[in-house]
């Protein structure tokens, strides 16, 4: 065995490397709004204003989706990045989400550095693999329909990043290779400080994008398996536990059972499933290369590299490449994991060309392989700066102009905004929606579907009915000729003459009013009226829906006074009758807390629309509604001090001794 031995270079490489890949996306890090104004980073970027505005954790989010808790909307490490950042040097969460971004980009390129260095000790092949990481795309050789989406050869983790606005997932691939990195060294070297780094990268990766949790939980598994299958141990075992165990201590204040259940709920509203087929292929081909990697590398450590580099490119292209070619889908969407694909396929190559260089008589094959490989660079080097257009004067823009109406005319009242509008419904006021950014972390299940019979529907009587029902007071709607993008109404002519214009921008698209006693979400209710409505059977119930819509509007309907403090408290003001309550078209969730001077009253669920329905009895009332942080927040909050804890001390903790055996090659 070859003895470990210092890695020379290293971190001139790293700093050279870290220079030059800054200067690959210079603008990024300068970059204020991006002109690319149907791309999704514009939730990215409201969700950090908000949070910046509501620091230091909201427990509640009243802005989308009638409400629901702030956790389930996303992880936490961009929101918080972007939001602390833009706290920091006092500049807009636009710039700060971009400056994010551009971090996690460039450093990602510097731990493809590591993760070569460490799993294989090539110095050459490490850099070449951070070159292919800042430069090509090899998807782009297989997927055509990939290739032509991206213009100049922009590599696809950049492409997706500027084009899509996959900021979480982009800067969670760039901690998957820190992460792999340190998992490598742990488990070789019984480092505690690296153990406990990997613990630290791959919350960091989950607490970015769970596409980014997706691959790490392929990922991680397979440099297990590679090192014990070299050093068959069970102490490693052990250590390689560790890892995950500590990644979700980190984790814990957020990542709730709770969480992971809302999460799986709106799973299908953003993805397939599986198929059954699919998945016998996937568990017979992790057989398959079990079987052969155990063959191939059976107590032989210099081949873990090759073994998880190979194993990490057959999943991954059976995954991806299965979908494309084939309609193979285990779980999520595949074409979300091509920088993942990427990522393997580089580690592949480059691996493949070390090993034919070490093979004197076939040395040209390897330099003419590199070449071939690194020649669609020169395609994008000439156009580097090309994804970063810079949007210029956005008072004038269309999504500024609406969103700002709303702001300055519709205060406190909830309007549906759909398309671009929708997603920079919030990047600059705090405008209540009836959707939200992203489909994500949605607890009231009852808007998808009504949401579809507003946009899809051919008919305005329910639709209207539906926004009556969800507390909605305006509707914003772009006919075919709009400065909108995304055109979702397929029938926006339905509202023309059924709905009162509050304001049209002579471009295409129409504010309209829509019909309610008064506008907001407080309501005094007969509960008894309510429930003797019955259930709604579908979106096309138009009949229960008017018995509904009667019983929470009803013509002696008075007003009540709802005024939030912040996020997480509401005040209300409200005068009952003898048998009447107060609904709170807000989602139901049984963390919040309702008192009256001090008394505590109960609020149950709703049962037709999933709103917090809060029994208060006849006379005058002054409610106070608080979000509490549920229990197993809370819970969270002690494991994640003790995951704290414990990384500290395994950081101070001294190394034990190396075995000879354990070493990379050199």
């Amino acid at each position: 065995m070859i003895a470990q031995r210092r890695l020379p270079h290293a971190w001139l490489d790293s700093l050279v490397i870290l220079l030059l890949a800054a200067a690959l996306i210079w603008p990024l890090f300068r970059l204020k709004y991006l002109d690319n104004w149907p791309s999704i980073e514009s939730t990215f970027i409201a969700d950090g204003r908000m949070l910046n505005e509501q620091l230091p954790h909201p427990g509640w989010q009243p802005l989308w989706y009638c409400g629901t808790r702030f956790d389930y909307i996303y992880p936490p490490a961009l929101r918080y990045g972007t939001a602390l950042i833009a706290r920091a040097i006092g500049s807009t969460t636009a710039r700060s989400y971009h400056l994010y971004t551009a971090i996690y980009y460039v450093l990602g390129i510097v731990a493809a550095y590591w993760l070569v260095r460490i799993g294989s000790g090539s110095r050459i092949g490490a850099i070449l693999s951070a070159a292919g990481v800042a430069l090509v795309s090899p998807s782009f050789l297989l997927l055509p329909i990939i290739r032509k989406d991206s213009a100049f050869w922009t590599p696809q983790r950049l492409h997706v990043l500027m084009g899509y606005g996959e900021g979480p997932h982009i800067s969670a691939v760039c901690a998957l290779p820190a992460a792999l990195a340190l998992t490598f060294l742990a488990l070789r070297s019984r480092r505690p400080a690296a153990l406990a780094g990997a613990a630290v990268f791959c919350a960091l990766v989950v607490s970015n994008n769970f596409y980014g949790a997706t691959s790490l939980a392929i990922f991680f598994p397979l440099v297990v398996w590679a090192v014990w299958v070299g050093e068959p141990r069970w102490s490693l075992l052990l250590r390689a536990a560790a890892i995950p165990v500590l990644a979700y201590a980190l984790c814990a204040f957020w990542l709730t059972p709770a969480y992971l259940k809302i999460t799986t709920v709106n799973l299908h509203w953003v993805s397939q499933p599986g198929n059954i087929w699919s998945e016998i292929i996937a568990a017979a081909a992790i057989a398959v290369f079990c079987a052969v990697s155990w063959h191939v590398g059976k107590r032989t450590p210099d081949r873990a590299w090759a073994i998880f580099v190979y194993g990490a490119a057959f999943l991954f292209s059976l995954d991806v490449l299965g979908f494309y070619y084939f309609g193979f889908r285990v779980v999520g969407e595949p074409p979300r994991l091509i920088p993942e694909l990427d990522l393997v396929l580089i580690l592949a190559v480059v691996e493949l060309a070390r090993t034919l260089w070490d093979r004197r008589k076939l040395r040209a094959v390897a330099v003419l392989l590199a070449i071939a490989f690194f020649s669609p660079a020169v395609i994008y080097l000439r156009h580097a700066y090309f994804s970063f257009p810079k949007a210029n004067a956005i008072e004038n823009r269309y999504e500024y102009l609406i969103t700002k109406w709303v702001h300055d005319h519709l205060p406190q009242e909830r309007v549906m905004a759909t398309g671009t509008v929708r997603f920079w419904f919030n990047a600059w006021f705090d405008n209540a929606q009836l959707d939200g950014g992203s489909a994500q972390g949605m607890q009231n299940q009852v808007l998808p579907p009504l949401e579809w019979q507003v946009t899809a529907g051919n008919k305005a009587e329910p639709a209207v009915l539906w926004l009556q029902a969800s507390g909605t007071d305006a509707v914003i709607v772009p006919d075919k000729k709009s400065l909108e993008w995304y055109h979702d109404f397929t029938t926006p002519e339905k509202f023309y003459g059924a709905l009162p214009v509050l304001f049209d921008d002579q471009h295409g698209t129409l504010i309209y009013r829509v019909p309610r006693r008064f506008p907001g979400i407080g309501r005094i209710v007969d509960g008894a009226k309510i429930e003797a409505v019955g259930p709604i059977r579908d979106i096309n119930d138009i009949e229960t829906l008017k018995k509904y819509v009667d019983s929470v509007d009803s013509v002696d309907q008075q007003s009540v006074s709802v005024e939030w403090k912040g996020f997480d408290e509401v005040h209300v003001r409200a005068q009952t009758a003898e048998g009447q309550s107060v609904l709170l078209q807000e989602s139901y969730d049984p963390a919040w807390r309702a008192f009256e001077n001090g008394r505590p009253l109960s609020i149950r669920r709703e049962s037709h629309m999933n709103f917090m329905f809060i029994e208060t009895g006849p006379g005058d009332h002054q409610l106070d509604l608080r979000f509490e942080t549920p229990l197993e927040n809370r819970v969270g909050q002690g494991v994640f001090l003790f995951g704290l804890a414990a990384v500290a001390i395994l950081f101070f903790k001294r190394s034990q001794p190396v075995t000879a055996s354990a070493a990379p090659r050199t």
